[in-house]
């Protein structure tokens, strides 16, 4: 079989992307085909590493470095030129204060594909999770759960299980929003008015969706092997348990944008500012986001 070629955008220059994406490259030595592709001084944490993989320089042009890099990653992506994406983190402050209209990663790749709602996603500690509201106040959660959001990230999801992961029948849980799933509307109506109907949508595609589940069953249900993805209404209901149990593990914990016509994984962690440049960031993250992208090519 043969080896996938990555193209990996190290991210923020000044923070831990360029260490910990030389050292993930290192560990895993000539099992991988890799070219990188960023700021011309992340080229010296190759070197420091021993790591022998093209590198193509970005940051000559108008755009903040990691940006410019993105937008050539992807673009080698669509053409061909390689078979799935993988970023390190940037830093949304500072590309903010530079222009930069996007609150992250996923929505600047879906509008750099085409795609108007990328799915963001997780797998770590055994567990997958799939978001229907991400980086919002929690305050909004509610407001912003609709119907029609829970429907795209559960098919989204289901798609993508299927499609990248090769899993012929997946089997998706869905987290309600209030705690014990809304006891039956004594905690809130969320549950019966947006989450159940669009789990029957689901259910009359064909899709083996099920819930709404209270998310610490669901979670112990995927922890057991009954569901291969945890559909979460918000951000720390699905980030929190994933990244506890991903802590317990040690394997290292990755983002994985769903619904984009490219695979593209991430680490799961920010710049790093206080450590970054001191050789001592942990690569664990970056080598399963890589080793990751690995088998949704394969």
């Amino acid at each position: 079989m043969s080896v996938p070629r990555l193209v990996i955008t190290p991210g923020d220059p000044v923070g831990v992307g360029p260490e910990v994406t030389a050292k993930a490259l290192a560990s895993l030595g000539g099992d991988v085909d890799a070219v990188v592709v960023g700021h011309p001084s992340c080229r010296a944490w190759l070197e420091r590493e021993g790591v022998d993989a093209a590198f193509h320089a970005t940051g000559t042009g108008a755009e903040p470095a990691e940006v410019e890099a993105l937008r050539l990653a992807v673009a080698w992506c669509r053409q061909g030129r390689a078979d799935a994406l993988v970023t390190g983190p940037i830093h949304k402050a500072r590309l903010a204060a530079q222009g930069f209209a996007h609150p992250g990663h996923t929505t600047f790749l879906g509008e750099l594909c085409g795609i108007e709602r990328p799915v963001m996603a997780f797998v770590g500690g055994a567990v997958r999770v799939a978001l229907v509201t991400v980086h919002v106040p929690l305050a909004q959660v509610s407001t912003l759960l609709t119907e029609d959001g829970v429907v795209h990230t559960v098919r989204t999801a289901h798609r993508a299980l299927v499609d990248q992961l090769g899993i012929a029948a997946p089997r998706l849980l869905v987290c309600g929003l209030n705690p014990h799933a809304g006891d039956d509307g004594l905690m809130g109506d969320e549950e019966a008015r947006v989450i159940r109907p669009a789990v029957l949508a689901c259910q009359r595609e064909g899709i083996d969706a099920r819930g709404p589940v209270s998310a610490e069953a669901a979670f112990r249900m995927a922890l057991q092997g009954e569901a291969d993805l945890v559909v979460a209404t918000y951000h720390d209901q699905g980030l929190a348990p994933l990244k506890a149990l991903d802590a317990l593990t040690g394997d290292g914990a990755v983002n994985w944008t769903l619904g984009l016509p490219i695979v593209r994984t991430s680490v799961d962690h920010g710049t790093a500012d206080d450590i970054a440049g001191q050789g001592i960031a942990d690569p664990r993250s970056m080598r399963a986001a890589i080793e990751l992208a690995v088998t949704l090519t394969r």
